[in-house]
């Protein structure tokens, strides 16, 4: 596989050392060189660019808005991903929350950038192996119905594959989630995505959301009341919303 790449920054020295580094990388196929995000704009949507360097400091245009436009840009079948190159550690929050696929700090050598790239290469093969072939329609599916038993879900800068018999019960907090998972259950996996995009995603029949900041898996339930869910040594309240078809649930229990 090989990546096409463009470079963006406003510092002569910088962006040649961006553009050395690509060249020098095998599975890194530089497109372009630009001095400012303005200029990059038209190049990176006129184009399949895999990624782009971006740096965030910049005139007219910073890095993080033209990330915000090229992230409403990528709703067709080519996703571009970014990979900041700043000398500004606290952009680094404002970067992943952006979606940006790595962030690296200024000055870094070719070492932690091949590191970065080697995180785009693995994403992109994930891709490969998730979507479906476009030359055949989707089978048609009933609601609830399980295509899969596994979710893919953004930890940090990589797609991480959870199995929905690992999964014991998910917190939401605001604009992210916690997933509470057997294998490793004093370890929670933290992504940046709603509770509600999550609900969307897993079946039905095997989840359901008892609080506005929980969904619990009903295999893994121990025990129950009329208000809680226990889960392992997790005791999680279930809400007044959702009691209506709790109960439905605890009847079974009876």
């Amino acid at each position: 596989m090989k990546l096409t790449c463009i470079a963006v920054d406003d510092e002569p020295l910088a962006l040649g050392l961006v553009c050395a580094f690509i060249e020098k990388t095998p599975f890194l196929q530089l497109a372009g060189r630009y001095s400012s995000a303005v200029e990059a704009l038209q190049g990176s949507l006129s184009g399949s660019i895999d990624i782009i360097f971006l740096d965030i400091q910049m005139p007219d245009l910073t890095g993080l808005e033209l990330a915000r436009v090229l992230e409403r840009s990528n709703r067709g079948a080519h996703t571009t991903r970014i990979i900041f190159t700043t000398a500004f550690d606290q952009f680094a929050l404002d970067g992943f929350r952006v979606d940006a696929l790595d962030y690296l700090l200024k000055p870094f050598n070719y070492e932690e950038f091949l590191r970065a790239a080697g995180k785009a290469r693995h994403y992109f093969e994930l891709v490969q192996r998730v979507e479906p072939p476009t030359i055949a329609p989707p089978a048609l599916t009933a609601p609830g119905d399980v295509v899969d038993d596994y979710l893919f879900l953004k930890v940090e800068y990589q797609l991480v594959r959870i199995a929905y018999t690992d999964i014991l019960y998910i917190e939401g907090l605001k604009d992210y989630v916690k997933v509470y998972r057997r294998s490793e259950p004093d370890k929670a996996l933290l992504s940046l995505t709603s509770l509600k995009a999550l609900e969307e995603k897993l079946p039905a029949s095997q989840f359901m959301r008892v609080h506005r900041s929980f969904i619990v898996a009903l295999k893994n339930i121990s025990a129950v009341t009329r208000n809680s869910v226990q889960i392992g040594s997790a005791v999680i309240p279930v809400s007044d919303q959702y009691k209506d078809v709790f109960s439905q649930f605890i009847s079974r229990w009876q």
